[in-house]
């Protein structure tokens, strides 16, 4: 008779043999030996979180923000020599454009500066290219925007403000105290070209800008140039604070120029359909007549 010690399918009856038969194992056995080969030793893992941390940090300098540093005392009192700015790159990715009033970074449009940079060493140049350290050999400048394209703008000299569209700007809050807006050097009237932007520093007297540059494309900056809008100081820490649009930039009127242009096209577009409205009562007179 069957010994009643049961086979599996298709095997003849033979006996199941356990593989493990007679091995001992100690509960939680298995459990240390997986935490053991996941841990990695220290010197292991350092390089490749220096790595991301590399990688991070050059995509949001490519991307999100850069640190800028102040080298001149062109837009005192706003900022100091020595300041290290934030700028913001990562709205011009989704089509926004310079704005009046914002305070902006930007490529040399060519021949704005002259002077010689400061060299840097090798640890100082790999820390400004992942965006760590501010670099001092690209050829940037940071000025205020003053007009955008489509603005006409000027300033008569001596204590004359700047008008933008036929409306003076009140620049007490942010001109450097003592300055003229322009009397070292009076423009225009100068009609922005679509595309561009008019800059100037906020120390004025000290601030070879647009003004100083007429010679090339006008003394505007292409916005193809512009690396991104200045938002903070953010060192020295007891200077730490935000960079606002002055409020006499968002004044009524100021927009005229454009504002005008959407009542200019809607009559361009009507005056078609009042010409055949009107040749058709004179048709219509005339065959009644």
């Amino acid at each position: 008779m069957p010994d009643g010690t049961a086979g599996t399918a298709g095997d003849g009856g033979a006996p199941v043999e356990d593989a493990h038969a007679g091995e001992t194992e100690t509960p939680g056995q298995d459990d240390g030996k997986v935490r053991r080969k996941q841990q990695r030793p220290l010197w292991k893992e350092l390089p490749i979180l220096i790595g991301v941390a590399l990688i991070l940090a050059l995509l949001i300098k490519s991307f999100l923000v850069q640190a800028f540093s102040i080298p001149s005392d062109s837009m005192q009192n706003t900022l100091q020599r020595g300041d290290r700015v934030l700028v913001d790159k990562l709205t011009p990715w989704f089509g926004s454009k310079p704005q009046r009033g914002e305070v902006v970074v930007f490529h040399d449009p060519g021949g704005w500066l002259d002077e010689d940079t400061k060299q840097q060493n090798a640890v100082q140049k790999v820390l400004s290219f992942i965006g760590l350290m501010p670099s001092a050999d690209e050829q940037d400048l940071i000025k205020r925007v003053i007009a955008v394209g489509g603005d006409t703008v000027e300033c008569k000299g001596d204590n004359e403000p700047v008008v933008v569209n036929g409306k003076s700007l009140r620049e007490s809050g942010h001109i450097f105290p003592g300055n003229t807006p322009c009397g070292d050097k009076p423009f225009g009237p100068i009609t922005v070209p679509k595309g561009r932007i008019w800059v100037m520093g906020d120390h004025r007297q000290d601030s070879m800008d647009s003004r100083w540059h007429q010679n090339i494309d006008g003394g505007t900056v292409s916005e193809d140039e512009v690396v991104g809008r200045a938002i903070v100081v953010a060192w020295p820490l007891d200077r730490w604070s935000t960079l606002p649009v002055p409020g006499t930039f968002d004044q009524p009127g100021l927009n005229a120029a454009a504002a005008a242009a959407p009542p200019a096209l809607g009559l361009a577009g009507a005056l078609p359909l009042v010409l055949w409205r009107r040749r058709r009562l004179v048709g219509k007179a005339e065959r009644q007549g």
